[in-house]
């Protein structure tokens, strides 16, 4: 299990209210909720301990390295941008415990304390997070031309020249029956079908948003199966501490830039193989129509359900992401319904055909959770008959502008009296 509680930090103050204030992570897990509510935050924090966890795990430094004070605020919450939610003095209210499947870690006042659980399940992840800023990526072509952006959006453009340059023939792409291929000799990515060919540069927005977080999940999900596949024996004693070494010499290296050192520790680290997918994702509905909405993320579960120890996290303001995560909840329900019955073949394929069958999620497995605010507080979703409630803010949204229009048919009404 691994969880998460967090109490006056950013635009979360009084944090989760039932549970005892653990929000855990599933399988899959989203946030929704208004802007500034800290759907972001959570799921930042989340990637941050995700990674300091894989790190400690891999054994980059001791743990009393990561517990130096003002560490986590000034190299690892930078990294996200969230520095400023802790007051330059280091006397914080923000207290934040995370809990892993390795280590537990716990800020409070200003200080960091981690401790190393005894007994744990842990699989070394890829941890990608892909930001809500992606949606000029493709104008694009090296990190360095970022002046002004994030660390983690510098890092995604990474990933993103990674799987281009790893693209064999075109891909599928899950909307519109379009095709992606990549012109390697000129730099340029072009989006096909039988009608026309365009630069991706040339797309509509939506285009430009979803190709690279589909991309950059379709090739880590296929490296980390590759990785999970090869078997590669465990470093010994003498290579593990030749590693520790060069991770050291890395990090105290001042001549090679955040991005540089984050290269040079990945190719470090490719003797550690990756055996799960962690895939955090900002706004999978950005610029899209509501039905290819529902092809991404048809496509993130299924990726997703690529690995028994990934992990799928979204944040979202869209209604239509909610309900077609109960839409995924509900078909699994019916496919263990339909596992029983002697019409087995042919109700599997006509439930394939509604959903495909390597997309659906086990209620189990879910967990989406309502950040408000105003009041600083998050809400789990709550279920009926095990399955997600409709009932959150985004649907509420949708009912307010429907009553907006019922009021103003019975103003016409009156006016025609």
């Amino acid at each position: 299990m691994i969880r998460l509680r967090v109490k006056n930090f950013g635009p979360i103050h009084d944090g989760m209210k039932e549970n005892d204030g653990w929000l855990e992570f599933k399988r899959v897990t989203a946030f929704v909720g208004n802007q500034g509510s800290g759907k972001s935050t959570l799921a930042k924090l989340f990637s941050t301990f995700s990674w300091i966890e894989k790190a400690l795990v891999r054994g980059d430094y001791e743990k009393k390295w990561f517990e130096r004070r003002g560490r986590l605020q000034n190299q690892f919450f930078s990294y996200h941008r969230l520095e400023n939610y802790i007051e330059p003095d280091g006397l914080s209210a923000a207290e934040i415990e995370y809990e892993g499947e390795a280590y537990c870690f716990r800020f409070s006042r200003g200080q960091l304390t981690i401790t190393q659980r005894e007994e744990n399940n842990y699989r070394l992840p890829q941890v990608m997070y892909v930001p809500s800023e992606r949606n000029f990526i493709s104008y694009i072509r090296h990190p360095r031309e970022i002046k002004l952006s994030s660390e983690s959006l510098k890092e995604f453009l990474t990933e993103f020249d990674n799987a281009k340059s790893n693209m064999k023939g075109s891909i599928q792409l899950p909307i519109n029956n379009a095709e992606l291929e990549y012109d390697k000799l000129n730099d340029i990515l072009n989006i096909k079908d039988s009608r026309y060919k365009l630069r991706l540069t040339d797309a509509s927005s939506g285009f430009q948003s979803f190709v690279p977080l589909f991309l950059v999940s379709q090739y880590l999900a296929e490296t980390v199966n590759k990785e999970r596949d090869s078997a590669q024996p465990p470093m010994t004693t003498d290579e593990l501490e030749r590693f520790k070494q060069g991770v050291e010499g890395i990090f105290s290296n001042s001549a090679l830039t955040e991005e540089q050192k984050r290269v040079a520790l990945s190719v470090l680290s490719s003797r550690f193989n990756k055996t799960a997918f962690i895939n955090i994702v900002e706004e999978p509905e950005q610029n899209l129509f509501p039905t290819s909405q529902w092809e991404i993320l048809k496509g993130l579960l299924a990726l997703n359900n690529q690995g028994k120890h990934n992990r799928l996290v979204l944040t979202t303001h869209s209604p239509y992401i909610a309900n077609y995560l109960s839409i995924a909840v509900l078909g699994q329900q019916l496919r263990g319904r339909i596992e029983k019955s002697p019409k087995r073949e042919v109700l599997l394929a006509r439930l394939g055909e509604i959903i495909p069958l390597d997309s659906l999620v086990s209620f189990e497995d879910i967990a989406i959770y309502q950040t408000d605010q105003k009041l600083g507080v998050v809400n789990e979703l709550p279920s009926i008959n095990k399955i997600p409630s409709d009932k959150n803010y985004l649907n509420d949204a949708l009912r307010t502008g429907n009553n907006l229009f019922d009021k103003l048919l019975e103003l016409e009404e009156e006016l025609l009296e």
